[in-house]
């Protein structure tokens, strides 16, 4: 049986959770979001207002659920100093050995992470102990994390400058023939060049020019998969969830909200009956 709840009622709980004014969800989106993206880590949609935050439009995992996860998965801390100078921890996990590492304050400033005002200036034993934890289990076990950051780390982020201005195209219009074609300069969106992969198969699978298209893809792929009779429901789930996670860095580069939108596509297709059953070969 398949685990995942359907569109409808994350997004019911994705309302009460933002009516509620608790989590620091500041939005039915972000909450959507943030369930959305726990559901395709496996996790019940719920777990996203406990161990969630969106810091700077990015979903950020808190640093005690990271902990909480390298915990479960069999990795274990042992903290050597927890002042407001320093903090040391010894991480160890069976899958990637030991590393001690270490955070203080005097760091923090040569960096420029220490300003006034800040958490570094009000908690900085906390400050601390959250970018030892993210760096530790991030060296020993990245698995449990999946390159997610804590909200201490993203909130010290330079926002990147973005060009805004899209690039242009000649085009040629004959709305005039009296005075002859005119030449033009019209804005053209550029092309996102967006990745889809395959589970099972070395490298891309395919390149997409616009977010519309990779998600039609990627939601027929995820369709195929759901209705394959080389399955069973465990497997089907499984294969799911690995076409989600090889797709990441794609997600990732459309933002938190083309992101959104997709897994949504991808929840309400297999969540409910497929209209027609296509062919198993991407299955």
């Amino acid at each position: 049986m398949s685990n995942l709840v359907p569109v409808a009622d994350v997004e019911k709980m994705a309302l009460a959770v933002a009516k509620s004014g608790l989590f620091g969800v500041k939005s039915p989106e972000q909450a959507m979001a943030l369930m959305l993206i726990a559901q395709a880590e496996g996790y019940h949609p719920a777990i996203a207002a406990r161990d969630y935050h969106v810091i700077q439009g990015r979903p950020t995992l808190k640093a005690d659920a990271m902990l909480a996860r390298f915990q479960a998965s069999g990795g274990k801390v042992e903290w050597k100093e927890y002042t407001d100078e320093r903090v040391t921890g010894v991480f160890s996990h069976p899958q990637g050995g030991s590393v001690t590492l270490s955070w203080e304050i005097a760091q923090a400033k040569r960096i420029g992470l220490y300003k006034p005002g800040s958490g570094w200036e009000r908690y900085p034993r906390a400050m601390l102990r959250a970018r030892v934890i993210s760096e530790g289990i991030r060296t020993v076990y990245p698995g449990c994390i999946a390159g997610t950051y804590t909200p201490e780390e993203v909130q010290d982020f330079q926002p990147a400058e973005k060009d805004i201005t899209p690039p242009t195209v000649t085009v040629t219009t004959f709305d005039d023939l009296d005075d002859g074609p005119k030449i033009v300069e019209e804005a053209k969106k550029p092309s996102l060049n967006l990745e889809l992969r395959v589970p099972g198969k070395d490298g891309v699978f395919a390149h997409f020019d616009t977010i519309e298209e990779y998600t039609d893809a990627i939601v027929k792929l995820a369709e195929r998969i759901k209705s394959s009779d080389k399955l069973d429901d465990a497997g089907k789930d499984e294969k799911l969830k690995e076409l989600k996670e090889i797709n990441k860095p794609t997600f990732k580069k459309v933002g938190l909200a083309e992101m959104t939108r997709i897994l949504g596509a991808i929840a309400k297709a297999v969540g409910g009956p497929v209209e027609e059953k296509p062919s198993d070969s991407a299955a």
